[in-house]
């Protein structure tokens, strides 16, 4: 498998591998570590890492990311010809370039498993930029071409059966490419207990990559709206290309708002019971102008928080939202409206939730449809 991140933790990618470990496949994950912060070699759940820490490179759509993307894909293709393996699993399109020559090369049987929109994050910060739009244009184009060649296409999300929003899958079939759908769904853990007579302290969360400032400012501007004596604690835990500006926004805000404020960085999977201790509600809601969450992106924090008990507020009117509200995992609300974000938020802050549905129907079709390659 091949991810250019530094798998520390990546959930995804994580639990797909330890699947087809459990089979009995030895694999293993060749990850980007950028801020060469992490473990270079180590095993996890029977699946081995390998970090590339060939200089720090930033997240972003910038010259410097572009660089980094192209030294670590030349040593992981030298690292792999000298022994290919049987199958190269590539995440996301930044990868699939390896995979496409590899499998060429080779007889590896090439995976690709799309769980974002890559072309998008040359939108990011700049979505109606002339040049932004030609750019990202030409990398899904680039994206589409080297999907065809792939022997399996697996994919985050499908539309449901009646549904009115589209998935990943319905992206990819319009551009004549089939796929399997495997959602990003945890096992449940022990669920929450709230009592809805205690109406003290409670706790808002965002626990995931801060990519993105614009629904930070959604969230104290709904916050503002609130009356003083029900303001939530915000706790953000999370690296990515905006944690700066967003911890900025959040220290200036939480003293005006007479809220606790509770921040930090990038954490380890282990770590994720102790952060959802005191979560009542997970924020989940992205700007929707850069287009994956529109075209059906599944942010995994609503069902690791649903596997808790916890319940989750989401973007209306795309895929998210119809399964958030279809399997009671929380609410959904329009971008942009502070005052439904408030109401959302106060009226799950009591709620206990379940995850009835863990995925492991998808999970058996996915370890079939690997091993049916061989």
């Amino acid at each position: 498998m091949v991810v250019t991140n530094a798998c520390s933790p990546d959930p995804r990618v994580q639990r797909s591998a330890v699947l087809l470990a459990k089979k009995g496949h030895e694999v293993t994950i060749h990850a980007f570590d950028r801020t060469q912060a992490s473990t270079m070699s180590e095993v996890v759940d029977g699946v081995r890492i390998m970090r590339y820490q060939i200089g720090a490179y930033p997240y972003g759509a910038t010259l410097a990311t572009l660089w980094g993307l192209r030294a670590f894909s030349k040593m992981v293709k030298l690292t792999l010809l000298a022994k290919p393996p049987d199958c190269i699993y590539c995440h996301d399109a930044d990868t699939l370039a390896i995979g496409v020559d590899l499998a060429a090369r080779t007889e590896s049987r090439l995976v690709y498993d799309m769980h974002d929109l890559q072309h998008t994050w040359a939108l990011m910060g700049r979505p109606k930029s002339i040049l932004r739009r030609f750019v990202a244009q030409r990398m899904e184009r680039k994206a589409l071409q080297r999907a065809r060649k792939a022997h399996l296409v697996i994919t985050s999300s499908g539309s449901l059966k009646g549904g009115r929003s589209l998935g990943f899958k319905d992206y990819l079939k319009q551009n004549q490419i089939e796929s399997i759908v495997v959602e990003n769904r945890p096992k449940a853990m022990d669920r929450k207990q709230k009592n809805p007579e205690q109406k003290g302290d409670w706790t808002v969360a965002f626990l995931g990559r801060v990519r993105e400032i614009e629904a930070f400012q959604l969230l104290t501007r709904a916050i503002e709206t609130m009356p003083e004596s029900d303001r939530p604690n915000l706790k953000i835990a999370g690296d990515g290309t905006a944690v700066g500006p967003v911890h900025e926004h959040l220290l200036s805000e939480a003293p005006r708002l007479g809220i606790h404020l509770n921040l930090s960085l990038g954490f380890e999977a282990a770590a994720l019971p102790a952060l959802m201790a005191d979560v009542d509600v997970m924020y989940a809601m992205y700007p929707p102008e850069r287009g994956n969450i529109m075209h059906g992106a599944l942010p995994v924090k609503m069902f690791d928080a649903a596997s808790f008990g916890i319940p989750t507020v989401v973007n209306s009117s795309c895929l998210m939202g119809e399964i958030c509200e279809k399997e009671a995992l929380g609410s959904a609300v329009k971008w942009g409206d502070e005052n439904a974000l408030a109401q959302a938020l106060l009226f799950q802050r009591d709620r206990c939730i379940a995850l009835a549905n863990t995925g492991e129907a998808q999970q058996e079709a996915y370890v079939q449809a690997i091993e049916a390659l061989f």
